[in-house]
């Protein structure tokens, strides 16, 4: 920043606001004072006019006008005074009543008057009028203005302009001089404060790379359906373990005709002895052929007579149908890589290799907590409660992505319930909180996350429904779901950021999304992404329901799924589909 001074005026009656210390109200986190003070950071001296402060650092100075009061331009000469005797050629003025002040607009102001050469370049606020109490000196002007005047007492600003100045238009230099103006300012705080809502792609990946592993442990893979490796598998036998008939036919040595033994071989029974050349033994699948085996030949293609010559029949294929030691799997081999999910598929694969256990993470324990004292489980409904119709499905939905639910309870609505909640886990990963994620009276969730120190990780969805869920982590690890209170929102938007969680919290690759054209999504479509019941279409894709509510499931009845529809989709959009079953 060019060489100057600073001079932030923190005095004043606010007589249009009751007298109150204008400077010291806090608008977007911070007050006024510090926002005017952060904007002159990088000036080389700083003085602040005003009542003492003793928050303030020792580095800047403090002063007061004389008397205490009387105005802007007697507090600019104290200030001035202050920073006397001063080597820097440029004075910063400005009053400290504008919450986003900013240093790049004094940036502005600075580099306009090193340009320009004016004795003083003011900032202009929206409307164009010029904001006196935003400016930069010439440190001789200003001393020149101050020397002219017979008094300094309550003279109005105009009275020290002098008459080569600049102008510059600025963001940031609305000032706050009545209670309606602090009011709107702390609307436009907030609101450009509030987190933005985050697509549902962008959602998933925060939790696949952020949210913490569990940790890992060796254990029955048969046991931990919806977990995910945590290190490879990797094949301790062979796959067969030894040579075996792949068909229900003979084993047969050398070349026919053969000469057909009684003993038979079983799959589990006792291997039959070796064969000798032109011999053969009736075989199942599956069975150890014996030792010389050179073929099986499989019932559909033998010609057995009656004096028990077995012979193949003219013109059928020449196949050994034997399935060797080691031809699918040999020990060592890789069976499945870390991350891979636990299915029936790879717990059945490992174990035809000799490994029932592995190293794991998962699976992923819920506790699922319903919210409200308008919501019932049980008995009869009393004046103003409703049925509580997604708790009871909530455990098979969750099982749906390998999420097993410890317990479900109902959390009444008071004070310090979700404090409560989220200070006494216990043992388990996931707790799905449904309802109290708005910003209703009732809504208390999100002061408790914050009061809990906890990451917030998702603060809201662009997605509708559910665009008030809240995915966070706790200091303990623990992930938390915040779903809309509305029973379709909160099963939709489930399902929608269930496998991202799993997929977080165990390590597990993501899942391929299940992809097609959606028939209709010219009449579906919005401004933002939709998630919305459908059917599967006759001739391939899907059909989404133009018409639903979020206050019940009724929608769902007789479709077969989700369909996520893109911000302004047209028909032949390729959309996700997320089946309503594990």
């Amino acid at each position: 920043m060019t060489a100057a001074d600073a001079i932030v005026l923190a005095g004043g009656r606010a007589s249009r606001m009751g007298g109150v210390d204008k400077p010291a109200i806090v608008i977007g986190g911070r007050s006024m004072l510090d926002a005017a003070l952060a904007a002159v950071a990088g000036c080389a001296r700083t003085v602040v006019v005003g009542p003492y402060r003793p928050e303030l650092p020792p580095e800047i100075l403090q002063v007061r006008e004389v008397p205490p009061g009387s105005g802007p331009v007697a507090a600019i000469e104290a200030g001035l005074n202050a920073l006397q005797p001063g080597p820097a050629p440029l004075v910063v003025v400005l009053a400290a009543d504008m919450p986003f002040l900013t240093d790049i607009a004094i940036g502005e102001l600075l580099r306009q008057e090193t340009e320009t050469g004016a004795d003083a370049v003011f900032a202009a606020d929206r409307s164009g009028r010029p904001q006196y109490l935003i400016g930069v000196w010439r440190r001789t002007a200003l001393i020149a203005a101050l020397a002219q005047l017979d008094s300094l007492v309550n003279q109005p600003m105009k009275a020290l302009i002098p008459d080569e100045t600049v102008t510059v238009h600025l963001t940031g230099v609305d000032d706050c001089d009545t209670s309606e103006q602090v009011r709107a300012a702390r609307e436009a705080a907030d609101q450009a404060a509030a987190p933005r809502p985050l697509p549902l792609d962008e959602a998933r990946n925060v939790l696949r790379a952020r949210l913490s592993k569990l940790t890992a442990y060796e254990t029955e893979l048969r046991a931990v359906r919806g977990a995910a490796l945590a290190g490879p598998i990797i094949a301790a036998g062979g796959l067969p373990r030894f040579d075996v008939s792949a068909m229900d036919g003979y084993a047969a040595a050398g070349d026919g005709p053969w000469r057909l033994r009684r003993d038979i071989g079983f799959a589990g029974g006792q291997r039959p002895v070796g064969l000798l050349p032109g011999e053969a033994v009736r075989i199942a699948t599956g069975a150890h052929v014996p030792d010389g085996t050179s073929i099986v030949l499989r019932d559909e293609f033998a010609d057995v007579t009656p004096e028990n010559v077995l012979t193949r029949i003219p013109g059928t294929p020449e196949r050994d149908d034997i399935r060797r030691r080691g031809e699918d799997r040999r020990p060592g081999d890789l069976v499945a890589a870390e991350a891979t999910p636990v299915t029936s598929g790879l717990i059945s694969a490992a174990a035809s290799v000799e490994v029932t256990q592995a190293l794991i993470r998962g699976p992923v324990r819920a506790r699922i907590v319903m919210t409200g004292d308008e919501i019932r489980s049980d008995g009869p409904l009393q004046a103003g409660q409703t049925r509580d119709s997604i708790g009871p499905i909530l455990p098979e939905v969750l099982s749906w992505y390998g999420i097993h639910t410890v317990d479900r309870v109902h959390l009444r609505d008071t004070p310090t319930g979700f404090d409560d909640v989220l200070t006494t886990v216990g043992d388990v990963d996931l707790l799905v909180i449904v309802g109290a994620t708005g910003g209703g009276a009732a809504d208390q969730l999100r002061g408790a996350v914050t009061r809990a120190e906890a990451e917030v990780l998702v603060p809201r969805l662009e997605l509708r429904p559910g665009g008030s869920t809240l995915v966070a982590e706790l200091p303990d690890h623990t992930t938390l779901l915040g779903l809309p209170g509305n029973p379709f929102a909160a099963i939709a938007t489930l399902m929608a950021l269930a496998p991202a969680i799993v997929e977080g919290r165990t390590g597990a690759h993501p899942a391929r999304p299940y992809l097609g054209p959606l028939h209709n999504a010219y009449s579906v479509a919005g401004p933002v992404a939709r998630v919305l019941p459908a059917r599967r279409a006759p001739f391939g894709g899907f059909l989404a329901e133009p018409h639903r509510s979020t206050a019940h499931l009724g929608g769902l009845i007789d479709r077969d799924g989700l369909v996520i529809v893109p911000a302004h989709a047209v028909d032949g959009t390729d959309v996700e589909f997320l089946p309503l079953h594990g």
